[in-house]
């Protein structure tokens, strides 16, 4: 999976899930732009800081046009905060659509001229979220819906000139996870209803966006690949009587 010469070009690339994307493109030998409202507290070391929110088609268009080159794009850009539906207006919601749904596309569209010449490709980050209810983020569950089959219809139009193919993360520990899971003992209790018994590292993302990104993926296209340690246990399972010592 040797990148080496490949210009990777990483939104949200500054901290969490996207910061292991980053140093995963770093260490597969990519020259790697990383794209983010606010830089990174600390320079990532082998890759370049554009200043870029991805919410403005305008100012997303400038910046890609002035990149030299670009063989892989990895819309990672997102988030959404815990808010019920009723706790906001509709116009709220829309902007998780926006950031989560729309903005890939707008980044993907100002791409696809770089990349058609270099035969690249596109990593969607997508998340479980969207492919099963998602209480408390809604509007980012049915965006990230949403982008999965974005992604699917992107690799049929854009083929066969560009790969296009979507991460389904589940939860990762990143330096924001006592935001979602409490202290330590909440995100321990977490990692424990992981079949692989722990939460995601940034890294392990990175390893997998990587792989989508290389030749050694280089018949993989339009395909959703589960980056979630096994999944979620049936709650009946643990619910029903049947089979269980006494």
């Amino acid at each position: 999976m040797d990148l080496d010469g490949k210009v990777a070009v990483v939104t949200g690339g500054t901290r969490g899930v996207g910061a292991g994307i980053a140093r995963a493109f770093v260490r597969a030998g990519a020259k790697v732009v990383v794209c983010a409202r606010r830089a990174p507290e600390v320079p990532q070391p082998g890759t370049e800081f554009v200043p870029l929110d991805v919410r403005d088609p305008e100012a997303v268009r400038r910046v890609l046009a002035d990149l030299p080159r670009m063989d892989v794009l990895v819309n990672n850009a997102g988030g959404a905060p815990y808010r019920l539906l009723t706790a906001a207006d509709a116009e709220r919601h829309a902007r998780v659509l926006e950031l989560n749904l729309v903005a890939p596309l707008t980044v993907s569209l100002a791409a696809y001229d770089h990349l058609l010449r270099t035969k690249g490709s596109i990593v969607m980050i997508g998340s479980v979220s969207g492919g099963r209810p998602s209480p408390g983020t809604a509007a980012y569950g049915a965006a990230k819906a949403g982008l999965e089959s974005l992604a699917r219809s992107m690799a049929v139009e854009w083929a066969p000139g560009i790969r296009v193919n979507t991460l389904v993360v589940g939860m990762v520990r990143t330096e924001l996870s006592h935001l979602h899971y409490g202290d330590r003992d909440g995100v321990s209790a977490v990692s424990r209803t992981v079949p692989l018994g722990r939460l995601a590292e940034p890294s392990d993302v990175g390893a997998a966006a990587v792989f989508l990104a290389s030749d050694a993926a280089a018949y993989i296209s339009g395909a959703s690949l589960l980056v979630h340690g096994g999944g979620e246990r049936p709650a009946f399972l643990d619910a029903a009587t049947a089979n269980k010592e006494l």
